[in-house]
């Protein structure tokens, strides 16, 4: 059964208590002619409405007073339990947000305790919700996927999604810290603008100096500034996918492999794996699976590259596994 929302199931026991006021209400107004009012007038709606609300709350001024037996019964019968029944939406509502507010404390010092090489992704829009999915996809729980966004309803549906999520503005270093980004394995920045990822950036290297840093920009002219912050890696949407759709114009089949690559689950999947001892000194093309680059002393070289005509050890191949057998 589905957890019923903090703010739901706080309108229900609200509208419970405006429920009981107007039964106390009616049940004056019925036995009106049993109450005496202090300033002599005869008791009206709003008379019956006031009593209800001192009444229920036990504040009891004692201007209005019932004094026939019909109106000490009815508030015997009637007022006393709704009174009780009030009281108990109230402490009842107090005691299930404080527990909620204390076990929600103790879960996140316990999971601030514990967390370590996690993925802290900045912004849960459509680049940072898929990235959040790829990264689910490929076996990441939720405890180790840390959405750090501002919109209060964007970070709810981040939270219905199963992730951890911290409510701020990601470029201010106390939203990041409280995302524990110091002992995050990798850091993804994936705001709507790009002067915002260039900022978060920058408050993320400095916070997280041995993290990978991958952050997405919307116009390449803005890439520079990015690597300049600290990314390690900049991807750019917008001409990506510009590229993306002009070869597949020329060619729609290439968009199925592209796509294939992409979903991690079920496609394709480019790995990172070390050099195997029995591989060193051999040509790139006598490696084990269909590889395409190898990164070499943090250099990127294609498999086209002459200085990868012969592997060394310390070599990262980047390409296809090897089917299995």
């Amino acid at each position: 059964m589905p957890e019923r929302a903090p703010l739901a199931a706080l309108g229900r026991r609200i509208t419970i208590a405006v429920a009981l006021l107007f039964v106390v209400a009616i049940a004056v107004l019925a036995t009106r002619g049993g109450y005496v009012d202090e300033t002599g007038r005869p008791v009206g709606l709003l008379d019956a409405l006031y009593y209800a609300s001192v009444t229920v709350t036990t504040t009891g001024y004692g201007d209005i007073t019932p004094v026939t037996t019909g109106a000490r019964l009815t508030a015997l019968l009637v007022i006393t339990p709704a009174r009780v029944a009030f009281l108990l939406v109230v402490v009842g509502t107090t005691v299930e947000l404080l527990t909620d507010r204390w076990r929600e404390t103790l879960r996140h010092d316990r999971w601030r305790r514990r967390v370590r090489d996690h993925h802290v992704i900045c912004g849960y829009g459509v680049k940072g919700r898929s990235a959040a999915r790829t990264l689910a996809e490929g076996g990441m729980n939720g405890l180790e996927l840390v959405v750090v966004e501002l919109d209060p309803e964007t970070a709810e549906e981040a939270t219905r999604d199963g992730y951890t999520v911290v409510v701020g503005d990601a470029s201010r270093t106390r939203t990041l810290l409280e995302a524990q980004i110091e002992r995050a394995k990798a850091v993804i920045v994936a705001p709507e603008r790009d002067d915002a990822a260039v900022l978060i950036t920058l408050t993320a290297r400095e916070l997280a100096p041995d993290a990978t840093i991958v952050a997405a920009v919307r116009e390449q002219e803005n890439a520079h500034l990015l690597r300049q912050s600290g990314a390690d890696a900049v991807i750019t949407s917008a001409e990506t996918s510009g590229r993306l759709l002009g070869v597949t114009s020329r060619n729609p089949r290439i968009a199925a492999v592209v796509t294939d690559l992409l979903q991690t689950s079920q496609g394709l999947v480019i790995e990172e794996r070390e050099v195997a001892p029995d591989e060193g000194g051999r040509p790139l093309s006598e490696a084990r699976g269909v590889n395409l680059a190898v990164v070499r002393r943090d250099t990127l070289l294609r498999y086209d590259n002459q200085a990868v005509k012969e592997l060394v050890a310390g070599d990262l191949l980047l390409g296809l596994p090897e089917p299995a057998a």
